[in-house]
């Protein structure tokens, strides 16, 4: 391998999927697929349809996940969970000895809180990168509520839901939006005026969507996404936090 391609496909929707991503997707010699479990297969299922709806004659090669090692510390428990990935992407691909570059289906954009090009800088020796973007799950929420990202001239902060959690609001920032938050930290914030705007399955048939002061929004939430959770086995959500109106 030569080449690793890491192409950002969006949040679940199909149509998210740009015509650069298209393109590649087309040229690929071998895509590579992550399975999650049973309890998450329509997450591949839905990186299958996106190969036929590009029309990518590329061989497909599915790739079993690790499960993190929760009683190591934090830090630790990620870098060698990402060790683990490349070694199976390595040994995926010396089985498959692809003859062009190989392709990732990355969900949302590989730049943002996404660890394949973490993982990607692990392999040895070193393939040539190819980055392409896709729309990304703060793009899908503040289209799916129609609002603006900013407000006139404010600060965003893009942060996570163990950070929230940890040290809360950050200071300065007009708009907080927080990421892999599976603790739902929102609900331990004491700030009367605040206002939620969460979504969940962003860009896929099953959206979900919330929103308003956060007092009155976070029983809501908390209902919506466990009985979400139940139903799919799995959830990905997000959410943007902002003082006033």
């Amino acid at each position: 391998m030569t080449e690793l391609w890491l192409i950002g496909i969006g949040t679940g929707n199909p149509e998210h999927v740009t015509l650069e991503a298209r393109r590649a997707l087309r040229d690929a010699a071998l895509v590579m697929v992550p399975r999650k479990g049973p309890d998450k297969s329509d997450l591949a299922d839905l990186r299958h349809l996106i190969l036929a709806a590009c029309d990518s004659p590329a061989p497909v090669v599915e790739f079993d996940m690790p499960v993190r090692d929760d009683s190591l510390p934090y830090a630790t428990r990620v870098a060698r969970w990402h060790d683990e990935i490349a070694q199976i992407w390595a040994a995926a691909l010396e089985k498959a000895q692809p003859q062009g570059p190989v392709a990732l289906l990355v969900w949302g954009d590989p730049g943002l809180y996404d660890s394949t090009l973490r993982i990607a800088a692990r392999l040895s020796p070193k393939p040539g990168l190819r980055v392409i973007p896709g729309i990304t799950a703060l793009q899908a929420l503040t289209s799916a509520h129609a609002i603006p990202f900013n407000t006139v001239n404010g600060a965003v902060t893009i942060t996570t839901g163990r950070r929230l959690r940890d040290h809360g609001l950050p200071p300065g920032a007009d708009t907080v939006v927080v990421m892999l938050d599976g603790e739902c930290s929102f609900r331990h914030l004491d700030a009367p005026d605040l206002r939620i705007w969460w979504g969940a399955y962003l860009g896929m048939k099953n959206q979900i969507l919330a929103s308003g002061p956060l007092s009155e929004a976070t029983p809501r939430i908390l209902e919506m996404r466990a009985r979400a959770r139940a139903e799919h086995g799995w959830i990905m959500d997000t959410y943007l936090l902002r003082r006033g109106d």
